[in-house]
């Protein structure tokens, strides 16, 4: 932190003259709103936050104090955000949910998603992740939860208190994940599935089934990491066990 250079200085209190602000939102003291944003009717923002250029934040929303939101991010209708919420570029927050029925031609049929999404305070959340609203209710992120670009979390998750989230990660809809819990790189979560407190998940794991107790776990499907490390020595030895077989 001795050597970084300075953060560039937030850009000044007021509303762009290029940004378009419904005239019955309602902006906290110090709230900075950038070019060519649209804030639409019902809006409100908490004091000190800053909003970047080219951001949509849809009818209805809510957004906490002291909160960054940085060029073209996009809150859709009715979603709920705390405090000190930091979403980088090309986050989008209350994007449908996957939901579709055939009808009766076996057609696709869309099921409206008429939940919100829900972030709590000190949620951080990295660029051109996707956190899709609820097909009832709520998707939500609890407190102090960091994710890093390129998520996805499907509608009705809920992603436990202080868990981290590392790039490329996907969460199927109506998972609950507990708090603390570490989630590496390109993990998968099958859906309607329940993760305990304090499990953390290795790269690529593929949670197929609940993990309801605290541990360390890997593979496809997702095992404890040492019986995951032994299956995975025995399939290197495999290839010599068949000259052996062949030979016999």
């Amino acid at each position: 932190l001795l050597l970084a250079p300075p953060p560039p200085p937030p850009p000044p209190p007021g509303v762009h003259p290029d940004a378009r602000v419904s005239p019955d939102a309602v902006l906290g003291g110090g709230v900075s709103i950038g070019p060519f944003t649209v804030i639409e009717p019902g809006v409100r923002i908490g004091a000190q936050t800053v909003v970047g250029p080219q951001c949509y934040i849809g009818h209805g929303t809510t957004i906490g104090r002291d909160s960054r939101l940085y060029p073209q991010v996009v809150i859709r209708e009715g979603c709920r955000l705390g405090d000190r919420v930091v979403l980088h570029p090309g986050v989008v927050i209350g994007s449908d949910g996957f939901g579709y029925k055939p009808d009766a031609q076996r057609r696709w049929e869309k099921i409206p998603q008429v939940g919100v999404v829900v972030i709590e305070d000190d949620v951080e959340i990295g660029a051109l992740t996707a956190v899709d609203r609820a097909r009832f209710g709520e998707t939500r992120i609890e407190a102090g939860v960091k994710v890093d670009n390129l998520v996805q979390v499907a509608h009705n998750v809920v992603i436990g208190a202080h868990s981290i989230v590392a790039g490329q990660a996907g969460f199927a809809g109506s998972t609950r994940v507990g708090r603390r819990v570490l989630v590496g790189g390109q993990a998968g979560f099958s859906g309607h599935l329940e993760v305990g407190d304090d499990v953390a998940l290795g790269g690529r794991a593929a949670v197929m089934s609940d993990l309801p107790k605290p541990g360390f776990y890997s593979g496809a499907p997702a095992i404890p990491h040492a019986q995951d490390l032994r299956q995975m020595a025995m399939l290197s030895r495999l290839p010599k066990l068949r000259e052996q077989v062949a030979a016999l």
